[in-house]
């Protein structure tokens, strides 16, 4: 055996970004513990995060480059397979134009550093529009409320937790997720510290979730009408007297027009749609406009539905109009060490937005990308610009975006397709070409999107402590060379950590932070200190001012007071999603750790219902929708409001080669999920508040 080493490194699995303290030796690792001195993390860690090991040892993973032969995969060479790759992705533009290939880019990419550096020329050089990845399935709506009201996509504002006194949250479930767009890690602990200072955390959600039920405070909501509430918050805030722009008055444009659209949205409105009490909503409108400081978080149950770009506005708009936006305790800004609004910046340049729409159905593309919802359709429908070719790069789309039965469908009749993935898993198979990936522990790790979205500001940089398996390149190098074997190019440019020595010195804190100080820190991060107002001078819209009344989401407010909440007759009941501690998406089922214990992938449902429909816990229930069914095991629960259902996302592998994965059967959500259900501002697909009927299973 040899020597023992450490490693100080921050979890890159989801959003959280944990401190962790690897022990290990040159080929395996003995240990993962949580850093206590990690200024973020602050000692905090997950199920997940042990797992790290697993991906990297797991006997199922992809290690060599694999040609479909026949029907079947076949390890091929490295130059075989770039050389494949590029003829099979020429050829196809060739015959059907550059947006015959389109590009899928799943979750993962978004914490690798290298591969956020790269992908981008990967799709210059296919010079497609086709570009797809997972924002567009839960996230797009916070983008484009920031893009109109600030300017600038990557503009979100995020919870102060440490400092707030009352905290609303709305269809997230941070205890869980340890933040969703708000990297809190520990986030429970950052709650109970809130309340120990005689703070109020108040929970909205179809649910009584882990975060609710820890709160204490706790209000059930119909799916699909968060929009009602946040609108008569605000509604009741004007009645009141009580707006205060605050430090924002002399930049904010639009109070008056805000005022005048949200008088259709009154207390008893939202009591008729949302089911909570009318006197309940003033009472909540009073209390956060009156706290010293106060905060709204809306995330995945506001921003996966029908109406998640209003959801989005609205909650930045009623932070912004109690004086509790760019305010201590309010939502705020990072001041990143690498600034990727920065590095992204267009001021003083006038935008477009949405910047084009698809082909088929007229859907948005923002941020240079089509919704998940339009995928299988321009893969179907023939024409100019209709996909032929695909190329995924960490992603799976058969399980994770709507629809997914059809989207597997379409991936069977293209002429080509191609994966970067550590698997071969439900989408992966449809390939005739998978290039291997790599994991975490053999990666530079700098998680550049979300040290954005930090509720502290901190960096964190470690290189690599394995090489990957068969002496195979990174998997940003394997971007890389794709691209450059598409172009021509003899060059692949400098390696991730190369570049992160070239933008450290243009952020926010140069004089502290470099690549040699991030390398040599006693904990592995550097505390930079707790969010600061900055908004006013970071303002890119063409006027350099914030607009609290966008005309696209005042012309969606009709909509919306069309939306009625009346049950189908066809399918009475409404479902949502949930996320669970040990599960992060598709591609972390094959760690046996994960999985192992009772089958998790159950349907929640109120007793109410369950007796109803003569369904009994641990029973199989039918759960069909307009586009697909499943059977699975209820699990009957209080929880659960009455009329909704829940069922976690990031099951139902089906084919492939995952064996913990599929060695009890489970069901995907998408299934059920109907990608012609989306939100039509951003295109972001409506996963919640999905119409379905149950009955027992014969």
């Amino acid at each position: 055996m040899s020597d023992l080493q450490t490693q100080y490194r921050t979890c890159n699995i989801c959003e959280a970004m944990c401190g962790l303290i690897i022990s290990h030796d040159d080929t395996q690792v003995h240990s993962i513990k949580a850093n206590p001195d990690d200024p973020l993390s602050r000692g905090h860690i997950c199920p997940k995060a042990i797992a790290l090991q697993d991906f990297r040892t797991d006997p199922d993973r992809v290690t060599t480059p694999l040609k479909k032969v026949d029907g079947a995969f076949v390890p091929i060479s490295w130059d075989e397979a770039f050389d494949y790759a590029a003829e099979r992705l020429m050829a196809v533009q060739n015959a059907h134009g550059k947006d015959g290939v389109g590009v899928y880019l799943g979750n993962p990419n978004a914490h690798k550093f290298g591969n956020l550096l790269n992908l981008p020329t990967l799709v210059k050089a296919l010079g497609t529009s086709n570009r797809y990845s997972s924002a567009t399935a839960d996230q797009i709506p916070h983008h484009v409320a920031s893009i109109h009201m600030l300017g600038h996509p990557m503009l979100i504002p995020v919870p102060d937790i440490t400092r707030t006194d009352m905290m609303l949250i709305l269809g997230g479930n941070p205890v869980v997720s340890n933040g969703s767009m708000m990297t809190a890690p520990g986030f429970g602990k950052h709650m109970d510290a809130l309340q120990a200072r005689g703070g109020r955390v108040v929970v909205i959600d179809p649910r009584r979730t882990e975060t609710a039920t820890r709160a204490g405070e706790h209000l059930f909501i119909r799916p699909e009408t968060d929009a009602f509430l946040l609108l008569a918050l605000i509604h009741e805030i004007f009645a009141a007297g009580q707006q205060d722009l605050a430090a924002l008055a002399d930049v904010t444009d639009g109070i008056e027009t805000l005022k005048q659209a949200v008088q259709p949205f009154t207390p008893e409105l939202a009591a008729e749609q949302t089911g909570i009490d009318a006197q309940v909503i003033r009472d909540l409108a009073r209390d956060f406009a009156s706290a010293k400081s106060a905060v709204c978080y809306a995330r995945m149950g506001a921003s996966t539905q029908s109406f998640g770009s209003l959801c989005q506005w609205a909650n930045n708009t009623l932070n912004i109009i109690t004086g509790n936006f760019d305010s201590p305790g309010g939502a705020m800004f990072t001041t990143p060490a690498l600034d990727y609004v920065g590095m992204t910046s267009r001021k003083g340049k006038t935008r477009s937005y949405p910047e084009k729409r698809s082909r088929v159905s007229n859907q948005p593309l923002y941020n240079g990308e089509f919704p998940i919802s339009v995928m299988a359709e321009e893969m179907e429908t023939p024409g100019k610009g209709q996909i032929r070719a695909l190329v995924t790069v960490a992603g799976n789309p058969v399980l994770t975006a709507p629809n997914g039965q059809r989207i597997g469908r379409a991936l069977g009749q293209l002429d080509f397709m191609m994966s970067i993935d550590i698997h071969i898993n439900d989408t992966s198979r449809h390939a005739d070409l998978i290039l291997p990936a790599t994991v975490a522990l053999e990666e530079d790790v700098y998680d550049m999107v979300f040290h954005s979205f930090a509720v502290r500001n901190t960096a964190a940089f470690a290189g690599p402590i394995f090489a990957p398996p068969n002496g195979n390149p990174a998997e940003w190098e394997v971007i890389a060379r794709l691209a450059a074997k598409l172009t021509g190019s003899n060059r692949i440019g400098p390696s991730p950590s190369e570049v992160l020595g070239m933008l450290l010195p243009q952020g926010y804190h140069a004089d502290k932070v470099s690549v040699e100080s991030l390398l040599t820190a006693p904990n592995g991060s550097i505390d930079l200190g707790p969010l600061v107002p900055n908004i006013v001078d970071r303002l890119e819209t063409p006027d350099g001012r914030l607009n609290l009344a966008p005309e696209v989401f005042l012309a969606d407010l009709p909509r919306l007071l069309d939306f009625a909440t009346a049950a189908s007759t066809d399918f009475p009941l409404l479902m949502i999603g949930r996320r669970q501690v040990r599960s992060h998406n598709s591609w972390t089922q094959n760690s046996p750790r994960l999985v192992k214990g009772r089958n998790r992938c159950t349907v929640q449902m109120n007793p109410q219902d369950a007796a109803r429909l003569k369904l009994t816990d641990e029973g199989d229930a039918l759960i069909e929708s307009a586009v697909g069914q499943v059977t699975m095991p209820v699990e009957i629960t209080d929880d659960i409001a009455p009329g909704v259902i829940s069922i976690p996302q990031g099951w139902g592998q089906r084919k492939g080669k995952l064996e913990a994965a599929t060695k009890v059967q489970t069901v995907s959500i998408n299934d059920l999920t109907d990608d012609s259900r989306i939100d039509p501002i951003s295109g972001n697909a409506a996963f919640n508040g999905v119409p379905v009927r149950a009955s027992a299973a014969k």
